[in-house]
């Protein structure tokens, strides 16, 4: 069995708890009761990225390489930059509302989408096939197979963090039912945690194995360790990927889950789901929902698809690297994603493999 050593552990069987007491401590009530993370689009809003999109696609309109000066958008941009403070050191959750998907084609909706996403962050590679633009829709795969992905099937997903300091998700159609996407704080799922089963906490302050999904890069193993809660320069830094870290038991070398990590998975899970915790948000057409990874944790329900191929649900999905993010423990680049030039969590990169952002599921 493999020794492995947390980035930064709680010391101590005896030592207290951190808890955070802090913007990110959220609750879903409280957040569905107000709606300052809530961006609608006007139509001024809408008139400048279409012209925005209109000369971005104009001028070749490269999704891979976009930056914010390749979609300029004087009026939206400082809303966008406040946007960005609140998703990296905020409540870490924002939604924009009112880009008219189904009135523009799917070009215009990635190029606005990916526009936006330019100003909040580098994008990054979302999994070995180099896709910085990523399509979360059923793929007809087996949720069975180690390396499948959950975004590729219709199943239920767990809570859980993706790569990158930020995940964006465009709507671009919705299912015929379910697809519920629900949050929730994962700083406020930790606070809960030590206040219900202290013992657990500390279990998932010790590191456990999470698999690659076969998408290993330069003198990777097939799985890296992780610590799920590290708290970190004030607060707690999250990386919960409960597929990830079953999946890693099917390789020989890597260490075991003891029993209480195993429970403590299902308790997250269950604190995650309590409806005093989450924030359940139904996506309409058009909808982008932004999340900061280090703070919050996602899920959606199962859903029924449309039988036509052109009314199935299909979303687009971003992972960012922001240079002005939060301090992060080393374990999150060096074992994990590896840096971008400016030090960030850099997605999935497997050597050979460069950087594409297909238009449609693949």
């Amino acid at each position: 069995m493999t020794s492995l050593a947390a980035d930064a552990p709680i010391a101590g069987h005896d030592a207290p708890l951190p808890v955070f007491d802090d913007e990110r401590a959220w609750r879903g009530p409280a957040m569905a009761a107000r709606s300052d993370w809530v961006h609608p689009l006007d139509a001024e809003d809408i008139a400048e990225l279409d012209g925005a999109v209109a000369r971005a696609i104009a001028a070749g309109g490269d999704l891979v390489a976009m930056t914010a000066a390749d979609v300029p958008l004087p009026r939206l941009a400082p809303r966008l930059a406040a946007i960005r403070r609140a998703l990296l050191h905020g409540r870490g959750v924002a939604l924009l509302r009112g880009w008219p998907s189904a009135q523009r084609t799917l070009r215009q909706s990635a190029t606005a989408f990916r526009g936006i996403g330019a100003h909040l962050g580098e994008a990054v590679s979302q999994n070995g096939k180099g896709h910085v633009l990523g399509h979360v829709a059923n793929l007809g795969l087996d949720y069975g197979d180690p390396t499948t992905r959950g975004y590729q099937t219709t199943a239920e997903l767990n809570y859980h963090v993706d790569a990158g300091d930020l995940v964006g998700l465009l709507c671009v159609r919705p299912s015929r039912s379910g697809g519920l996407s629900k949050i929730a704080s994962s700083t406020t799922v930790w606070n809960e945690l030590v206040r219900r089963r202290p013992d657990l906490a500390r279990a998932l302050s010790r590191p456990v194995a999470f698999t690659r999904w076969g998408e290993v890069g330069a003198g990777q193993r097939r799985w890296f360790a992780l610590a799920p809660f590290q708290p970190h320069a004030g607060r707690m830094i999250a990386v919960m990927v409960p597929s990830a870290i079953r999946k890693a038991q099917a390789f020989e070398d890597a260490p075991r889950l003891g029993a209480d990590q195993v429970e403590a998975i299902e308790v997250v899970q269950a604190i995650a789901d309590d409806p005093a915790v989450r924030l359940d948000m139904d996506f309409r057409p058009g909808d982008m929902q932004f999340l900061c990874n280090h703070a919050t944790l996602h899920s959606r329900t199962a859903y029924e698809d449309w039988p036509e191929p052109e009314r199935r649900r299909h979303l687009l999905r971003l992972w960012l690297a922001s240079d002005d993010g939060p301090a992060l423990p080393a374990s999150i680049t060096t074992q994990f994603q590896g840096r971008t030039a400016g030090g960030r969590p850099n997605g999935i990169n497997v050597p050979g493999v460069p950087l594409v952002a297909p238009l449609e599921p693949v």
